[in-house]
């Protein structure tokens, strides 16, 4: 690779205007003659600049509104000749083609018209490709021409250039060229994602995933592996559009038991009422409902007062001071919440080590959205589990038809099981969960554990029998024995909430008579592995 490369001569063509002006004014005092097109040479030439139109340098006009104005050789050959090759250099001078040393374009805001819902003609207009062209030939040629493709570069950009005496080094160019492609990358995975969807085509042949860097992690889930988080642009209320007021920077494990918190805790709307959810290693250990926020806390609290130590706690209204207060006497890792008010932050302020979060509002748990793992060889795709129950979907299969109160509790627990990992188990009494197995091989094992836990709790509160007497069970898949049903059973409870489905339905059925336990099927199953 050529060493130093002077920038003499530039081509700045940017949808984007932030910062442009400074940068076309800190590359004149350079030296460097400036080309241009459209709006971008109309805002230099405003600011006192001396601009080339590119159709200057082409002989042809900008036309067909704009659609063909930069594919042209005098260009592309400007971009993509090899300075060092002789037939090329032969080939510039021979039709007058001269070299861009400098590229600095942004693209059309396509993602930004999507995100805004336009209609599809105007989605289609916002598909740059003049730019992706130029940019990707600038990029391929970087041993002689330097391309920027993002605001944030320009600085950097003229700080290589002050460092050699107006010349760029071959390592930035080569780390331009990258973040180059990279963007044009991402701007046809948007391109082409919005596509399926505009035609109804729900796995591509080809799919493609973009994002883009948002921080550089000090370690993963462990601290020998390295780990980053990308955004992925959707703009989720969530992680992604969370303001963060204080603490140190999140880490993996927090980023990831805090949006599994935070869509937790979206499940209940906040004009039905104060809700709280606790997480801890992304499986909640508390969720509760309250007639204040500050109820609702105390309540998901006790659950597992436990787990809770450490644990990320996510609310759906805007944290009030008394709620503050009660979850500043506990070491918490996370507080994530739509709003909070001044005063609450104050108390929040004192305790250093808390992460605190707001988001601006809560994610919509029923907006389709698409969930993406990575496999050994490729990756699994599917949509966002968005699944939803109400009482005239539930189908009573038992003797005993449950109360009101009962199908309440057990609505609750339906929609905390769906964000327990499998096989998930959820004790609820009065719209708060009182006990939670998640995560174990057999499901009798999960019905265990969440008794058990329940068990301990009421011994440290000092109660005279645990609350899953009396509480309502939900499980996220069927049964596919009754020793499940009947281990709560012997917990205490009266009402279960699953799916059916399950050979054996007929023996978990009958043994829910027996023990005058009502039970509803949903026919919907909630699987979280």
């Amino acid at each position: 690779m050529t060493d130093l490369v002077s920038i003499r001569r530039a081509l700045l063509s940017v949808s984007d205007k932030t910062g442009l002006v400074e940068l076309g004014t800190a590359l004149a005092a350079r030296g460097v003659e400036l080309l241009s097109t459209g709006g971008t040479a109309a805002a230099l030439r405003e600011a006192g600049l001396t601009v080339k139109d590119v159709s200057e340098v082409t002989g042809f006009p900008e036309m067909m509104d704009g659609r063909v104005k930069t594919l042209h050789p005098g260009v592309h050959g400007g971009l993509l000749a090899l300075r060092d090759n002789p037939e090329h250099v032969a080939a510039m001078e021979a039709h007058g083609i001269g070299a861009i040393d400098l590229l600095v374009v942004n693209l059309y805001p396509f993602e930004a018209t999507v995100a805004k819902g336009a209609d599809f003609d105007t989605c289609i207009e916002n598909i740059d490709i003049g730019g992706p062209a130029m940019i990707r030939a600038a990029a391929k040629n970087h041993a002689f021409v330097t391309v920027v493709v993002d605001v944030e570069d320009y600085q950097t950009l003229l700080g290589d250039m002050d460092k050699h005496e107006g010349a760029t080094c071959p390592k930035f160019r080569r780390k331009l060229a990258q973040i180059a492609y990279a963007r044009t990358a991402a701007y046809d995975a948007a391109v082409s994602t919005w596509m399926a969807g505009a035609i109804g085509a729900e796995f591509p042949r080809r799919h493609a995933f973009a994002g883009t860097l948002a921080q550089e992690m000090r370690y993963g889930e462990n601290p020998h592996q390295k780990a980053a988080y990308y955004k992925d642009g959707s703009m989720r209320p969530g992680i992604a559009t969370a303001v963060q007021h204080q603490g140190k920077e999140l880490s993996y494990n927090n980023i990831n038991d805090t949006d599994a918190a935070f869509e937790l805790v979206a499940e209940f709307a906040p004009e039905d009422g104060p809700a709280c959810a606790i997480i801890k290693h992304a499986n909640p250990c508390g969720v509760a409902r309250g007639a204040t926020l500050a109820e609702a806390y105390a309540r998901a609290f006790d659950c597992d007062r436990t787990s809770a130590f450490g644990g990320i706690i996510a609310l759906n209204r805007t944290l009030d001071v008394e709620t503050a207060k009660l979850i500043a006497e506990i070491f918490t890792e996370v507080v994530i919440a739509p709003e909070i008010d001044p005063a609450a932050a104050e108390i929040f302020a004192r305790k250093k080590n808390l992460r605190l979060l707001t988001t601006g509002g809560l994610p919509d748990p029923r907006a389709l959205a698409t969930t993406i793992r990575q496999v050994s060889g490729g990756y699994l795709v599917q949509d966002k589990d968005t699944g939803h129950i109400s009482a005239a979907d539930l189908k009573v299969v038992t003797q005993r038809v449950p109360t009101e109160a009962e199908i309440a509790d057990l609505l609750f627990a339906w929609k905390v099981a769906k964000h327990v990992k499998s096989n998930a188990i959820v004790y609820v009494k009065d719209a708060a969960t009182v006990g939670v197995g998640a995560g174990q091989m057999s499901r009798v094992d999960s019905t265990r554990i969440a008794a058990r836990k329940a068990e301990d709790m009421a011994e440290a509160l000092g109660l005279a029998q645990p609350l899953t007497r009396g509480s309502v069970v939900a499980s996220d898949a069927f049964f596919p024995f009754a020793d499940g049903l009947l281990t709560a059973a012997e917990a205490g409870a009266t009402a279960v909430i699953q799916p059916g489905g399950s050979m054996r339905d007929k023996e978990v059925i009958a043994a829910a008579d027996k023990a005058g336990i009502a039970m509803v099927f949903t026919g919907m199953r909630h699987f979280r592995h």
